[in-house]
């Protein structure tokens, strides 16, 4: 099995969305289908450098994706990096997938000059906050929308 991490190239449409809506369904959400169309072209567009997107390719399937955002902060000086999606197919959980899109983000963070990396989840998702426990320092924010 060889998992290989990559950016996004405009033949992965139909993959990429389907790890997405799956991902999305995991949270009880969903987007328009424009929303996707948009998306999509914004990730693999360089006019919108700042959004990014890599997929995980394990045996020729996609089993998972990343995205991520550079962005201002007004507390440094550098950008930050948002690691705003983060999904692993079902049956590639386990073996990897999950830190090796995260690794692939600290190291796309690093090259751009932005390594303070942060995100989000919900706190029932606890399969993958073991993850994350061991990879970040959960901080003790919460999170207000309007």
């Amino acid at each position: 099995m060889a998992l290989n991490i990559r950016p996004l190239t405009p033949d992965d449409f139909t993959a990429w969305q389907g790890l997405w809506m799956n991902y999305l369904a995991f949270y009880e959400t969903r987007v328009e289908e424009n929303i996707y169309h948009t998306t999509f072209a914004r990730l693999i567009s360089d006019t919108h450098p700042n959004q990014n997107a890599l997929i995980a390719v394990l045996d020729n399937r996609a089993v998972g994706l990343v995205h991520y955002i550079y962005h201002p902060h007004n507390w440094k000086i550098e950008d930050v990096t948002y690691l705003q999606d983060l999904y692993a197919s079902p049956e590639a959980r386990g073996i990897g997938v999950g830190r090796a899109l995260i690794e692939a983000v600290y190291a796309a963070a690093d090259a751009n000059g932005t390594p303070n990396v942060y995100w989000l989840t919900q706190d029932f998702n606890e399969t993958a906050r073991q993850l994350y426990d061991r990879i970040a320092q959960k901080t003790p924010f919460i999170k207000y929308n309007r």
